[in-house]
């Protein structure tokens, strides 16, 4: 631009004085919130100014600082020039800049600043991910085209004391903020509009500028664990507006783009802009979340030290935790500039929660490329007491309709005759089969996605199955040949003797929010659909639980118990497809006593005997006996007896407020608490940070009923229950903290009989069977359908005979 044209563009405008001197004011008191204060000087000046109204002299004091000029023409038009400030940016860092509008239009709209300098670096990622995650702003613009300059990141500053819109004053003053991941001479494009088709001809509205961005420095970080040794920590920096570093969408591997946290290991380092942050940090939930103001100096290296802090040591109790679900490909990860992530990406995130286990399981997308991970033993990235093991989970392909399934310790990830992700089986039976004739732990992920209550389709059903003579309507005799979601006499709400259709809507609506409940699901998701066959055949381990809806993951566990099979129950994050927050947002603490070395064969063995209990890592079951035996045990009485039940229980002081924890309770009721796959809504809203205190109720599960109870308090500190119950059948006994944690069941059989405690609940696996069957049944390969109908068949009449054996 030549000083004439710059001249001409910032010559002071015929203006208001009062509305001028006000946006003035503003804009210095932003700039003064952002870090980045006018001079003294000028700043005293321009008070001045704005209290005499003077509009020419602001513009004279502010224009020096303005970046770029931005004229709308009467038409709407827009153009930009660039003004006499200095490009200059800080690397890592987030520079404020001014620009001035002449709006001959008095346009209302939101100015916007755009680059093709800018924007994310990454390209591929699942919608339904960001939408779960309510981050579809991140997906905005992905770098299809896999440009390699996309340095900038850009906003305008719209929350107060600015504006979210322009005012349509003739002359007014906006900020932008510019962030640089680059250093150096770096020139980008800045565009301007005010609306779609705003833009003046000829390139008009934009204006490129060399900036001079200043390095950014090298602040190492040294990590020590609350024992004094070198660890993996989990950090987050702010800046005073909010903003985070590195900003989301610039961040490729090993800094995931959907996550604010990132992990270093001891030593290693992270670019951050000088001035002040303030930065959270920890380890995984067992960890206390620390946070303090630091100070990054303007020199080229710095060093922050942290020692972390415990508030839990399951290991000191012989528990080692691990993760059986997470993905380093698929939904949120990107597929561009690579397939997904690498194996030593997937390893710092699970050191750095604190995981001893971590099972990075290769399914439907980017297989081919993710596969090559796959080892029969555990990856040699390996360390003593952080290890990771690729292995598979039936999804996006071969039988993923009636169930996606994990395939744990695998030693051929290929099944026979299959080709990549084509020629596996179409119904989880077979699958489950092959992994364990290998040795492998087998069982199904995110275990409720599916088994959702519909309670008219439910009432629908009832009323077809039952209703004899077609009136629309249930007798008693009528409703006694098929299995209610309540009693005959708590569904009758008018007592008039027959159960209608909207009497039935609201029993199934009552029993969602129960557990155990005996309303039928619909078997129609992904979940854990075929376990009630695969149980019966023998070739399941475990159902997970920790992800999805609480109430459905256990109820189909304690149906699947009362009906006497030694099922187990595994904790999973599925990340980052039901959550991308952490891994490890649902863990399994397996038993393995005193070691100085995790054996990924003995962990999984542990986690199929049931040695175990489940948590989102915040509550825990230290240590549980019942007569002196542990869970995955099995006690023998000659006769019905009292039996002592002992335990230890931890939960943290600081737990996060929110659905997952079980701290509020979504408008979609009880039956939703748990879930990790979405943010619901709920009422009140928790401010933010918040965290739920107080105390905890420990219940003991007889048979999935509780059988007593006790509060603890949620300090840090383990307490010390006991419990002594008469029992008087065969049964199974857990110790659980709704929704955060549940321990593997003691069996404890009398007189040499099985488990048989409940016909209803052998019944309601009847129900779902039959239901997978009328949903999921066109789903399986012709080939394979009359194999799948025998073992449906043979399932539901085991299923009858138990209900038979069953006293009540």
């Amino acid at each position: 631009m030549t000083p004439l044209a710059l001249l001409l563009a910032l010559a002071p405008i015929e203006v208001q004085g009062q509305p001028l001197g006000a946006n003035a004011l503003r804009l210095g008191q932003a700039l003064e919130s952002l870090g980045a204060p006018l001079p003294a000087g000028p700043k005293e000046n321009l008070r001045r100014a704005a209290a005499s109204r003077n509009a020419r002299t602001i513009q004279t004091l502010i224009d020096p600082y303005v970046l770029v000029a931005v004229t709308i023409s009467p038409e709407s038009r827009v153009k930009a020039q660039r003004g006499p400030a200095p490009a200059r940016l800080q690397q890592a860092g987030f520079t404020p800049v001014i620009i001035k509008v002449i709006n001959e239009a008095g346009v209302t709209a939101p100015l916007r600043m755009t680059s093709a300098q800018s924007g994310p670096v990454y390209a591929g990622v699942a919608q339904l991910s960001m939408e779960r995650q309510q981050q579809v702003h991140l997906r905005k613009n992905e770098n299809t085209a896999n440009a390699t300059d996309r340095f900038l990141d850009l906003e305008m500053v719209t929350s107060q004391p600015m504006t979210p819109t322009l005012s349509g004053l003739a002359v007014e003053y906006v900020l932008g903020i510019i962030y640089s991941s680059e250093s150096g001479a770096r020139e980008a494009t800045l565009g301007f509009d005010v609306g779609q088709g705003t833009q003046d001809l000829g390139f008009r509205a934009e204006v490129p500028v060399l900036f001079e961005v200043r390095p950014a420095i090298v602040v190492k970080l040294s990590i020590l664990d609350h024992d004094g040794k070198p660890t993996t920590g989990r950090f987050t920096f702010h800046d005073r507006a909010g903003h985070v570093f590195p900003p989301q969408p610039k961040r490729l591997a090993p800094d995931l783009f959907f996550q604010q946290q990132i992990y270093r290991h001891h030593g290693q380092t992270v670019l951050l802009p000088p001035g002040e942050l303030t930065m959270s940090y920890g380890r995984g939930p067992e960890y206390r979340v620390l946070q303090r103001r630091v100070t990054i100096p303007s020199t080229k290296e710095a060093e922050i030290a942290v020692k972390l802090q415990r508030w839990v040591d399951p290991a000191a109790f012989g528990f080692y935790s691990g993760d059986h679900h997470i993905h380093a490909a698929g939904c949120a990860h990107y597929t561009a500039p690579t397939e997904g992530v690498l194996a030593r990406d997937m390893f710092l995130q699970v050191k750095g929660e604190g995981l001893n286990v971590g099972s990075i399981l290769t399914w439907g997308p980017c297989f081919n490329f993710q596969r090559q991970f796959f080892s029969p033993s555990v990856d040699r990235l390996s360390e003593p007491m952080t290890v990771i093991k690729y292995d598979v989970e039936v999804s996006g392909f071969g039988s993923q309709a009636l169930g996606h399934v994990c395939l744990l310790n695998l030693k051929k990830q290929s099944y026979p005759g299959s080709d990549g992700i084509n020629g596996w089986p179409t119904w989880t039976t077979p699958t489950l089969r092959w992994a364990k004739q290998q040795g492998a732990v087998t069982g199904y992920a995110h275990s409720a996605s599916g088994i959702g209550i519909d309670p008219p389709a439910a009432a629908r059903r009832l009323l077809t199955a039952l209703d004899a003579d077609h009136d629309g309507r249930l007798t008693g005799a009528e409703a006694s040949a098929g299995l209610l979601p309540e009693f005959f006499g708590a569904i009758d709400a008018d007592r008039d003797g027959v159960l209608v259709e909207r009497e039935l809507i609201a029993a199934n609506n009552r029993a969602a929010d129960r557990l155990p409940n005996l309303a039928i699901p619909e078997m129609n998701g992904v979940g854990a659909m075929e376990i009630g066959v695969s149980v019966a055949h023998g070739v399941v381990d475990f159902i997970s639980a920790m992800d999805t809806a609480r109430i459905q993951e256990w109820n189909m566990w304690y149906h699947l118990l009362n009906s006497g099979f030694s099922l187990k129950v595994s904790g999973e994050t599925d990340f980052p497809c039901m959550s991308g927050a952490r891994v490890g947002q649902g863990r399994t603490y397996v038993q393995l006593g005193k070691v100085d070395r995790i054996d990924f064969v003995a962990w999984s063995a542990g986690l199929a005997q049931g040695r175990s209990y489940v948590s989102d890592g915040y509550a825990h079951a230290l240590d549980l006996t019942v007569d002196g035996k542990p869970p995955g045990s099995e006690i023998r009485l000659a006769s019905p007896a009292t039996v002592t039940i002992k335990a230890k229980v931890a939960f943290a002081a600081e737990t996060p407020l929110g659905v997952a924890h079980g701290g509020v309770v979504p408008t979609g009721g009880v039956r939703l608490v748990g879930d990790t796959v979405n943010l619901h809504e709920h009422e009140p809203r928790p401010p933010e940070g918040s965290i739920a205190r107080g105390k905890r109720l420990v219940e003991l599960v007889v048979n999935g009923n509780v059988a007593a109870a006790r509060e603890v308090p949620a300090d840090d500190q383990v307490h010390e229950v006991a419990f002594a119950i008469p029992i008087g059948r065969s049964s199974w006994v857990a110790l659980r903290h709704f929704p955060q944690m549940h321990t593997n069941p003691v069996n404890v059989l009398v007189a040499g009989k099985p488990i048989r405690a409940s016909r209803q609940s052998a019944l309601w696996v009847i129900g779902t069977i039959e239901q997978l069957w009328r949903v999921r049944e066109k789903k399986i390969d012709p080939k394979e359908h009359g194999e799948a109908a025998l073992a449906f068949r043979t399932a539901i009449e085991t299923y009858r005979r138990i209900a038979a054996e069953a006293a009540d």
